[in-house]
């Protein structure tokens, strides 16, 4: 009798537990769904960063080197990394002499681990906490079908696009939890939310980079630490050399950014505290129909957008398969007129 009487109450606070997760499942979905329809006509305001320590990889040109100027030019501490020492160098050049703020720039080669390591350690001691971490640094094979890529290019490719945001992330984020305070930004690719011929590899690189930004956010999430935001930026063809040459077919509808409106765009979104932002807006409405459309109707409507020969007027340099593994000499704050960014174990070596 006693054990009958046990088991009833215990399935009737299972019951219990069952009705107030219904309920919140309920009252989420009204919410957050009118939540999402009122934000696209009222944004949410723009946050403060001035004071703020950012640190973009991959910053001495394109993108990166847009997104570190407009952070800059709203007052935010900027720590530039690359691997091309002399690009590295001219953009440090240029930045000081437009804008009224510190400009900390360190080369290093992201996709190698105990180098992330030692170069974060440099920015805690000679700058401080990096409070926005925007991992921009990015590499295309291009040219090649998978089977046909060099293995040490596709290894590169792993490695800077996904791998490299291990290290960073590890380098970075326990001191944003500790403090509760911080921003996770992953620019990624359409090429991590939709599959593109003749960029396997790439592809992998970008799904791997958007689910391991997902997958953190989640735990930051599950561990209360909501104060360490996260953003995850895949836009379209850029106007830069990186996809040189490859042509939208509906430019109406898939239109080629500008470098300068993607970086723009990807600011604001971290600004407003964005999870996702995608460009142009009909990435959208394409990742809709992806979840719905079956798989062989899919493929006509990708050719029908052009997405399968993409690639076919690829005219872009590939990053050479060689990797810097070059490594800075107290680099501290450079000088305001002059750059004295130096390294003192300049070799190249490949990917083994």
């Amino acid at each position: 009798m006693h054990n009958l009487f046990i088991y009833y109450i215990e399935k009737a606070i299972i019951s219990l537990k069952v009705v107030k997760e219904l309920f919140y499942l309920t009252f989420g979905t009204f919410f957050y769904v009118f939540e999402a329809f009122a934000r696209l006509l009222v944004h949410p305001p723009r946050k403060d960063v001035e004071g703020e320590i950012v640190l973009v990889t991959g910053a001495a040109r394109g993108i990166g080197k847009l997104i570190a100027e407009k952070f800059g030019m709203l007052g935010a501490t900027l720590v530039l990394w690359d691997n091309n020492l002399e690009a590295i160098e001219q953009t440090t050049k240029e930045l000081r002499r437009s804008l009224d703020v510190r400009v900390y720039a360190y080369v290093c080669d992201c996709s190698r681990r105990t180098e992330v390591y030692k170069v974060a350690e440099m920015v805690k001691r000679e700058v401080g906490d990096v409070s926005i971490l925007v991992n921009n640094a990015g590499v295309v094979t291009g040219k090649y079908n998978f089977t046909d890529a060099p293995d040490n290019l596709v290894d590169r490719t792993l490695r800077v696009n996904a791998a490299a945001h291990f290290w960073t992330y590890k380098a970075f984020l326990p001191t944003m939890m500790a403090r509760n305070h911080g921003h996770l930004v992953c620019i990624a690719c359409h090429g991590g939310l939709f599959a593109m011929n003749g960029l396997a590899d790439y592809c992998a690189s970008k799904f791997a980079a958007v689910g391991f930004a997902e997958s953190i956010a989640l735990e930051l999430l599950v561990l209360g630490k909501e104060g360490v935001k996260t953003t995850i930026a895949c836009p379209y063809l850029i106007n830069t050399t990186m996809f040189a040459g490859c042509q939208t077919k509906w430019p109406s509808f898939l239109p080629v950014t500008d470098q300068h409106d993607a970086a723009e765009k990807i600011v604001d979104a971290i600004l407003r505290e964005k999870l996702y932002t995608l460009l142009p807006f009909s990435l959208y409405f394409l990742m809709a129909l992806k979840s719905v459309m079956p798989t062989k109707l899919g493929i006509i409507f990708v050719n029908f957008l052009g997405s399968l020969d993409l690639m076919d007027q690829f005219s872009g340099v590939p990053v050479s398969p060689a990797a810097s593994c070059r490594k800075t000499q107290e680099p501290a704050q450079l000088p305001k007129e002059e750059t004295n960014l130096k390294q003192t174990a300049g070799n190249i070596s490949e990917y083994n």
